[in-house]
């Protein structure tokens, strides 16, 4: 679905993304974490089409969508959950939705896809009320489900559970299996290690701009290089816990 080969950007002297080439399949949900400064922020900005790489490729579905502006990525099925919230404050929670959806499909599919995703996301008794008075986390989900609501190939979410309780987290990992289930790719970038854990999808850890070792959640927990190269003690304790 989506293939990288040897992905670079540079800020100054400082290589960001250096030499990076991943893949996700169709259908499968993936993870990537790391500290500040490991270059998965670079990384995500760049698959999004927000900044440019300095070398290398980015191919979706087969097709060269290297140079390719946000909006165009979006046509091809490519959605984004920023890791600000990106919601309306005053605008209806039904509004938000609409928004994403008015100038893609019929005024019928549209009310549709609104009503199946304010119930996908817990919110239908709150369609009406503006988005500003929604809790933190619900504007999270309406986040998502604006993301959600146009039926994308590509999910990709930028910490989608930032400033969410133990519970929302666990709900929120609901959500994206739903939307995995019914064939969409997800990927997702986060520093909440339980999240990732309930999500239990393939990892990949980034470190100083590079992929350094990939694998299940259980495999990069117990691997002795990412706990002494990467994380070190303090770092191996927060991965643990």
């Amino acid at each position: 679905m989506l293939e990288v080969r040897d992905l670079c950007k540079r800020f100054g002297g400082v290589r960001a993304v250096d030499e990076v080439s991943w893949s996700i399949a169709a259908g499968e949900t993936r993870c990537i974490i790391g500290p500040n400064g490991a270059g998965k922020s670079t990384f995500f900005q760049l698959l999004v089409g927000r900044l440019r790489p300095d070398a290398g490729s980015i191919a979706f579905d087969g097709l060269n969508i290297t140079r390719r502006h946000p909006f165009k990525r979006a046509r091809l099925g490519i959605a984004v959950k920023p890791q600000t919230l990106g919601v309306f404050g005053d605008l209806t929670v039904e509004h938000n939705l609409r928004l994403c959806l008015q100038r893609t499909v019929s005024e019928p599919d549209c009310t549709y896809r609104i009503e199946e995703t304010l119930h996908a996301l817990g919110l239908a008794q709150k369609s009406a009320f503006l988005t500003k008075e929604l809790s933190h986390g619900e504007k999270q989900w309406l986040g998502l489900g604006m993301a959600m609501a146009i039926s994308p190939r590509l999910l990709l979410l930028d910490e989608p559970t930032a400033g969410m309780s133990p519970a929302e987290t666990e709900r929120t990992v609901d959500m994206i299996r739903t939307v995995a289930a019914g064939g969409t790719s997800v990927l997702a970038i986060e520093h909440d290690m339980a999240f990732v854990r309930l999500l239990a999808a393939t990892t990949t850890v980034f470190h100083n701009g590079r992929v350094f070792v990939t694998g299940t959640i259980a495999e990069i927990e117990s691997n002795a290089e990412v706990q002494r190269l990467y994380l070190g003690q303090r770092g191996a304790a927060r991965l643990r816990h």
